[in-house]
Formats: C-alpha cells, structure tokens, sequence
C-alpha cells in the first residue's frame, strides 16, 4: 500500500498544463484539445490554461479537464502597465499547480509559459503551430522569444522545414516532428448548418475553410475565382469559418465580397459562417482549395482529404506539400503569383471530373497514415523522452 508522501509524490509526476491563447475555431485549438485527451487517457491529471475565457469557446472543453483562466488576461487597456504582474502570477500559478510537464501551444503562449517556468526545473514543450518566419513578432515579442525559446526542454514542430528554421535560428536546442492527426469519420456539433440550405442540388461546389483572411489568401481565392466564373456559371465559392464579426477591426465578408463588383459573381460567394458539420460540407464538396500564404501543418487539407475530396493546394511553406504528392493524390500549384497559378489550376480541375476523382480516391490514404492512434503513440513517445 502506498503511503500518502509516494501517492503525492507519483501524483506530482502526472500533473501536465497545456496553456493556448482560446477554444476558438481553429486548427491550433483542435489540436491542444486532441494531446489533452490523449494525456488523460495515460493517466495525466490535464490542466488547460487559456488567456481567454469560456464565453469565446467554439470548440466544447472535455469534463474531465480542468479549465484555468492566464492571470490577468482580463486586464483590458492596463495590459502593457501590468504585464510584468502577470507574469509573477503565472509564476505562482505553476508553482502552486505542482506541475511536472507544461506545454505552450502557438507563439505567445509558449513564450509566457518558457519565461515564467525558467528556474523551476519544470520542462517546458513549445509547439509551434505555423512557419514563424511568415508571420513576423512585434519587436518585444521577437526578443522574448530570442530569451526564452532556447530555455525550452523541446520544440515539438509539425515539419522539418520549420525545424531547421527554429535550429539555425538558435531558438530550439532539441527538436522533433509530430504531424497532425485526422479523425474520420467527423464529429459534429452546433451550430449544424446544412450545404442544402445554401446551395441548388445542381451547383458545382468549391470550397475553402479558415478564420483568418490574410494567411488563408481567401482573398486572392475570391480574385481567381471572379476571373474564371464566368465561364463556369454553375460552380458556387463557399469559405466557412468567416462572418461579418471584426477580425482584426476588418468585416472579411465584406472585404471579400468588395473584390467582386459584379453583383452576379458576388451573389455565387457563400459566406455560412462558422460550421460545427464540416463533414457535410466535404461531402457536398467538388473541389477543396487551400490558398494559403503560410501554414504549419493544414488540418482543414488533412481533413478534406480524409473526407474524399479532390484537392488544390498552394504550395506554401509549410505543410502542402509533405500531404500531397502532385497529380497523385492532390494539386499543388506555386504560393508565388498565386492568383494566376490559382485560377488556372483551378480551371483545369473544374474541366477534368475524372481526375479530380482519381486525386479524391487517393487522397483517403490520410485516413490510415494520419490515423489518431499512429500519432497518440509517437506524442506520447515524444513527451517520454522530456525531461528537466
């Protein structure tokens, strides 16, 4: 029988925090929400921090999590004045939590987390989820980074691109690859919006998915799609995940649809929001395009293909590419004038039905090689290997 000092002492050992900015729509978020169970499942007590609070959710949080709020983070207008607070805070929050793993997901949470756990011999993972170089810090965040980065245990990084760059860079001492799982078939949740309800049995339909205008290039999408749809009057654009909502202090939608003036076009861009039922709308699908200027490792790509639907991708750094292999089970076309490349690519799909099922057969494939159980065991075989 254990005593009471070895059942807390084994307990400490077991305590892990994931800390991500919010459980909004979001790939990143899908993602942290996934290594939470999977660390449930092998006996961790799992604490999730967020700088923002349930009322942002879009994703449910597990019952079986426990759900902190960052310190401070809801300071509003005092944030600058009051940061180095906060991070005394956070400070005294992981010291409190006993914690004996703690893991950063996006940038700015990772470095929060690195810079407040320095000197407690807690080992710190940083997942990056995008190419840090395409997305550039603010001058004081890039600084912090250059301090805290190198004090991390490990980067666990979705390609080797992204690796090196953290490597050479002088940011990650020890690094290691985790690719994205996809689980097939989807699960679904509110708000449940059905393909029917916008679209004529008889409409072609293409379709992108991203809440963030600029790194989804949605907007040089629209520009391709307004220089070919006219030839092609039956095909319709859906992109889900954006609405009317500021992001950034920018309406999307309507800086999306100001890049068609003619209202016919106009009318052929489907705008239905954030969907909780993908899967439907990947079923519905004729061609997913992915017209990216940078990513990490796509999840919305990974699931289209899952889903069995031919698929169009920017070759941007990074991701695309190490999912698909041209002609086979997917077209790539350059990031660069990606307009151009875009339309044409997306014109000789559109005219080529037969190929484009030839690419969704194949592209199932991600289904087996991306299943959830391959990539539990290697993150869980990662995280065995941190240590202080």
């Amino acid at each position: 029988m254990r005593t009471p000092t070895a059942q807390t002492h084994a307990d400490e050992k077991r305590r892990v925090l994931l800390f991500i900015d919010s459980l909004k729509a979001g790939g990143a978020e899908r993602t942290v929400l996934s290594w939470a169970s999977w660390l449930y499942q092998e006996g961790w007590k799992v604490t999730l921090l967020t700088s923002k609070g349930a009322e942002h959710d879009f994703y449910p949080c597990p019952v079986e999590l426990e759900r902190l709020l960052e310190p401070g983070s809801q300071d509003g207008g005092r944030a600058g004045l009051r940061w180095p607070f906060r991070m005394l805070a956070l400070w005294r929050l992981l010291r409190r939590g006993r914690y004996s793993l703690l893991i950063g997901v996006t940038t700015l949470p990772a470095i929060k987390l690195t810079l407040s756990a320095i000197g407690s011999g807690i080992p710190v993972v940083v997942a990056e989820r995008n190419y840090p170089p395409a997305r550039p810090l603010a001058l004081p965040w890039r600084l912090l980074r250059r301090v805290t980065y190198p004090f991390a245990s490990l980067h666990l990084v979705q390609t080797e691109r992204i690796a090196t760059w953290l490597r050479q860079k002088g940011l990650a001492k020890r690094t290691a690859c985790l690719p994205n799982a996809v689980v097939w078939p989807q699960i679904s949740h509110p708000p449940c919006i059905a393909p029917e309800d916008w679209l004529s049995g008889e409409a072609r339909l293409m379709l992108a998915v991203g809440t963030k205008l600029h790194q989804k290039g949605f907007d040089r999408l629209v520009e391709a799609f307004g220089r070919i749809a006219p030839r092609w009057p039956d095909w319709h654009l859906a992109i889900l995940g954006i609405d009317h909502s500021l992001y950034k202090g920018v309406d999307q939608v309507s800086a999306l649809e100001a890049i068609l003036p003619d209202p016919s076009l106009r009318r052929r861009l489907i705008f239905p929001g954030k969907v909780g039922n993908p899967a439907d709308w990947y079923a519905r699908t004729d061609l997913f395009v992915l017209s990216s200027r940078y990513e990490g490792f796509p999840n919305v790509l990974l699931e289209a293909m899952a889903a069995g639907c031919a698929c169009l991708a920017t070759d941007c750094p990074t991701g695309p590419s190490e999912m698909i292999k041209h002609g086979y089970n997917g077209w790539l076309v350059p990031e660069y004038d990606a307009i151009e490349a875009l339309s044409e690519g997306m014109e000789h799909l559109m005219a080529a039905p037969l190929l484009r099922e030839h690419l969704a057969t194949a592209a199932t494939q991600v289904r087996n090689i991306h299943a959830p159980s391959a990539i539990q065991a290697g993150f869980i075989s990662i995280l065995n290997t941190v240590g202080p």
